[in-house]
Formats: structure tokens, sequence, C-alpha cells
């Protein structure tokens, strides 16, 4: 295709700065984001929202961080779905439905053993029910002809955080008073099942006791950093991807059942969505302050690597208070990027949190506005998180932390990919090219320095060959005797259905033949034990998988 027609192809809208590339000689019409030109705030304790365009994004983003003497619910109006912190000025406005609520003090404020060893025996459970009453009793607008509370919120965060988590840990309560006696008696492996066992069931028992007392049928509920896979920043790379997303052992007890030892249990089945801590350790030029970006994006595809509950990362825009940067702001790229990249790896929403009441005199807070300016970037293309759509990830955020490089990731809809890429480990300027890719399509971008680049692909131009085998679904999901198989053939053949365990193990195969168009298969799962399993179909050239609960 000749230059020109290249150009023509191109459409100029005021929200895009567009490019055009051509690529293998075929043509293709890019969008890019337009980053704004805005000057960063330089006095503290101020954010200007009234920088940005009013905007909205199609995903629950939460907003925690500090009100200040912006406008009533200005962040609102700027990307965000829900505020945790109302102004009076803003009461006569706010609705339940705007409102998600941070519950501190769950498991704390009575000294009891829970609190004070991280012990579930011991403990006045009527005390704590009282508690968790009156807690609920100045969050909600009365009680309903049933008797329960009618909260004034739709989204719940319980900050428990009361747990041991390593046997070490756990087996030091043998030498203490407090642990009961005949507890003290059992042998190691017996007592490590007992803790484990009695604290899940704890965790448990105090979300469903909400539950029980208030009407949630509106409510979304998560806990804090209580995930499938809770890590530090340093061991990401210290086990393979394939370990940290099919080894059980890999998981938090508090998500096994006690019964089994699988996947799921009674305090999983109490949250609607999981909140995956991305806080941030180290500031640059540290050499681990690079690792950030692949480290958030291990959070959100290690944790929906092992559940079917969305994932809403909780973010901060200051460093953690372990390793000598807090309570810097990050980097405007740092705050940027977190913005925009969680999405691209499956995340289903974001938690914008700061210290309740903090205030810092000596700061400007200017990457809060850099977080809000990636959000706005992103809205540009809210389309693209709409309805169905395909994530491309080429390789798992481990491996890009283990091996230093850029990250990229893409979402595909209706013929159009959408990129978003960044090199944490470049130096200020440089140059790094990174060759972007889905299925037979594929280009070069040049990114400088560690600038976050977001750019939409319309591959309707390219010849994209789709896929022989595409669209797996699994339904229902957890399943319980049977659960239906549903998926895209391209053209007739033969597929191979085949279910495996954890470990990779094949425990089922059968054979079906596929016509062109949606294809449907009864999958019958009564007799296999409870546990994760992989349904993989494979048609001598392509192979599609979707992970499996049975309960």
């Amino acid at each position: 295709m000749k230059a020109g027609e290249i150009i023509k192809r191109c459409v100029r809208f005021v929200a895009f700065v567009v490019v055009c590339n051509a690529t293998s000689a075929t043509a293709q019409s890019t969008l890019c984001s337009d980053r704004l030109n805005f000057q960063p705030a330089t006095t503290p304790n101020a954010i200007g929202w009234q920088k940005f365009p009013e905007f909205r994004l199609p995903f629950p983003v939460v907003y925690g961080g500090p009100r200040l003497n912006e406008p009533a619910l200005e962040p609102l109006r700027h990307g965000f779905s829900h505020l945790t912190v109302v102004r009076p000025d803003e009461g006569p406005q706010m609705t339940p439905a705007r409102q998600a609520i941070e519950f501190y003090g769950l498991a704390y404020g009575l000294n009891q053993p829970w609190e004070t060893l991280e012990s579930p025996w011991g403990n006045d459970l009527n005390a704590y029910r009282a508690k968790w009453d009156q807690w609920l009793r100045d969050h909600s607008a009365g009680q309903n002809a049933a008797g329960k509370w009618v909260p004034g919120f739709t989204v719940l965060m319980v900050d428990i955080e009361r747990v041991l988590e390593t046997d070490a840990q756990i087996l030091r309560l043998k030498t203490n008073t407090q642990t009961p006696a005949d507890l003290r008696q059992l042998p190691d492996a017996q007592f490590l099942e007992r803790y484990k066992r009695d604290m899940t069931t704890l965790y448990a028992d105090a979300v469903r006791y909400l539950r029980e007392r208030a009407d949630f049928s509106n409510v979304r509920v998560t806990s804090y950093s209580d995930v499938p896979i809770r890590n530090t920043y340093l061991n990401v790379v210290g086990n393979t991807w394939q370990d940290w997303s099919t080894n059980v052992a890999r998981t938090s007890f508090l998500f096994r059942d006690p019964a089994t030892g699988q996947p799921g249990g009674p305090f999983a089945e109490q949250l609607d969505f999981l909140q995956p801590s991305g806080y941030y350790y180290y500031d640059y030029p540290s050499p681990l302050a690079p690792d950030y970006l692949a480290y958030l994006l291990f959070q959100v595809e290690a944790n929906r690597a092992w559940s079917q509950k969305p994932v809403w990362p909780i973010v901060w825009m200051r460093y953690h208070d372990c390793c000598g940067s807090h309570p810097k702001f990050i980097q405007p790229f740092m705050a940027e990027a977190t913005a925009i990249f969680p999405f691209f790896s499956g995340a289903r929403g974001l938690w914008l949190w700061e210290v309740p009441n903090f205030r810092d005199a000596e700061r400007p807070m200017a990457a809060y506005e850099h977080f809000i300016h990636g959000l706005y970037r992103l809205s540009k293309f809210a389309d693209m998180f709409e309805g169905t759509y395909e994530l491309v990830i080429a390789t798992p955020a481990r491996d890009l932390m283990d091996k230093h490089l850029p990250v990229w990731r893409g979402v595909f809809k209706a013929n159009k990919l959408l990129i978003a890429a960044q090199n944490p480990y470049a130096a200020d300027g440089a140059q790094t090219t990174v060759e972007v890719s889905y299925k037979n399509w594929s280009t070069t971008i040049t990114l400088t320095g560690r600038e976050v680049y977001l750019c939409q692909y319309d591959l309707s131009l390219t010849g994209l060959e789709p896929a022989p085998l595409s669209g797996l679904t699994i339904s229902p999901n957890p399943a319980l005797t049977k659960t239906t198989l549903t998926f895209n053939a391209l053209g007739s053949g033969t597929v191979d259905v085949q279910l495996l365990d954890v470990t990779g193990r094949l425990v089922k195969q059968q054979s079906l033949q596929t016509s062109p168009g949606r294809m449907r298969l009864d999958l019958d799962t009564a007799s296999l034990p409870a546990g994760l399993y992989i349904v993989r179909l494979l048609d001598g050239k392509t192979a599609v998988q979707e992970k499996l609960m049975i309960e």
C-alpha cells in the first residue's frame, strides 16, 4: 500500500494522537491516547482534579484517598465509582451505591487472643459479636422488616490481618500458656492442622455474622490482602509460574478447604471479590524498584489463576513503610502505570487507598494527579473493557520480573488490539524496542525511558487469521455433578477434551467431532474428587484451556 493511501486511513480525534504504521507491507490504523499537558501539584495537601476533563470507566474504582477542598463528589466525576470518605457537605448527594467502607476494627480493640496472639482459641465471641452489631448499627440506615440492618454502602472491605502465616509462627503457640492445654499436647502436624482449620473458621464466621445481621444482597464484600497467593515483594521469582499457578501448597491456608486441602473453603465462600495488596517498597534508584510493575501484575495474575472471583488490587500512592522510602510518594510514571496496567492482567476493579486522615505538610500530592491522568487515558478506550474481550498476555508477570523485561499487555475486541507497555528497567531517555503480537500479527514499538505507552491497533486490515478454537467457557463453575463446555470451532474436525488435575495428571479424556460454529459438551464430574482442575481442548494445532473448580 502506498504511503498516501495509508495516510488517508488515519482519522484524527480531539482526544487522541493518531499514528500510522505499516508492518510487513500490511496497513494498520493506530490510535494512541493523548497525554494531557498539565502542571503537577507543587504545594502540599492539594489535588488538581480540575486539570482533567470529566470521564467514566466501565469498572469499579474506589477512591480512598484524602478528601481536601475540592468541589463536592469531585472524584466521582473523574473515573472513580465509590468514595470511602464522605464529607459533611456531600451527605445529601451521596447514595449507598457510591459508598465503599473500610472496616478496620473487625478483629481488634477487645484485647482478645485473636488480636494479641493471632490465635483462634479462647476468644470471647459474644464480645466480638456485640462489637460487630454496633458497627453495623453505626453504618446502616435502620432495619428492614426482617430485622436486618440496611447498609449505607454497597462495597465493604474488612481489614482483619490477625493470622499467623507460617508453620514456624504457628508452632510457637504451643509454648504459650494461653493456648488450651489439650491443644498444646498435640503432635506438631495435628497442631498445625487444627490451627489452620480453626482460624479459617473464625475468619469465615466473622464475615458470615455480618451477612446474617445485615441485608447484604446489594453489598460486595472483600478482605484486605487475604487472597490465595499472598506473597512478599522479594519471593515472586523463587518459584516458577507453573508452580505458582498450579501447586496448591503455594496458596494461603485461609483459601483451602480444611476438609480436603483443595482451593475454596468457608472463608473463600464469604468473599465476593479478592483484594491483593499492590503496595510498592523501593524507590528508584534502588535496583529492586523497577520490579514494581511486574510485582503488581503478578498479584492479579496469580490470584486469577486460583479463583473465579473478581480481583480488585488495593494500591497506594506512597511507598510501604518497611524499607526506607516511606512516606514519599511513588514516582509519576509508577502512579500512571498503576492506574492502567492491572486491567490488562484481568483486574475487574481497583481500590486507591491512603492512611485515614493523613496529611503531609512536606510533599506535594502530584502522584494522585498522575494516577488520575492514567485513568483518564484509559477511559478513552473504555469500550474495550465492556462486554466480551480477550486478554493478551504473552509472558507471565513472574517471568518479566525474573528476566527484567519490558512489560506489555493487550486487550483484543472486535478486531481491535489495545496495547499498554512500559519498560520500568529503562534509564531516563533510553530507547527500548518491543515486539508486540497477536496470533499472526506483530509490530515493533519504541518506548522512551519509562513512558507508559497506550495505543489501539485496528487489525481489520491485516488479514488476521482467526483461531481454530476459541471462546472456551465453563458453566457452572464451580461444578458439582456436571458442567457444560462451550467453545467456537472454525471448521470440522476432531477435538480432544482433556481434564487434568493441578499436578498435570490426565484425569479424563474424550474426543468430540466439531463443525463450524459454537460447540457444546456436557462434562460429568460426579465421580471426581473436589478440587481445582484444568480443562484443555486440542485439535492438533491449537490448545485452549480454562480452570474448573469441582466442589
